[in-house]
């Protein structure tokens, strides 16, 4: 039973390595900060939450069940917030949108003649 956790935990580790990779492609790849700030936290979630899993099938334990999953929520709620506010900074100093975007809907509530998006 021990040799399949550690497996399986390889494989998670192994997954979470590549959300990490397929991210740093993305962010050379990717039009605009916003596409790439997607990429990130999106990786960032996935990524860590399937090492940190892969790490627990490794070491099983009841207080590493708590320190899991404490990290990975943690994780997962400061990669969405901090995502937003990079993505709100972007915006209101006018990071330009890729010219494949075709909504904006940000900017209805610019001031008239002011819009951060020229």
């Amino acid at each position: 039973m021990s040799s399949i956790l550690e497996i399986v935990g390889t494989i998670f580790i192994v997954l979470g390595t590549l959300a990490f990779v397929s991210a740093a492609i993305g962010v050379l790849k990717l039009p605009d900060l916003y596409s790439r700030i997607s990429a990130i936290t999106t990786a960032s979630g996935l990524g860590i939450a399937l090492i940190v899993l892969g790490v627990l099938l490794h070491e099983p334990s009841g207080l590493n069940i708590v320190k899991a999953s404490l990290a990975i929520v943690i994780n997962l709620a400061t990669a969405a917030v901090g995502g937003h506010a990079l993505g709100r900074a972007g915006y209101l100093t006018g990071a330009p949108l890729a010219p494949q975007t075709l909504y904006n809907d940000l900017s209805v509530y610019d001031p008239p003649g002011e819009s951060p998006q020229k």
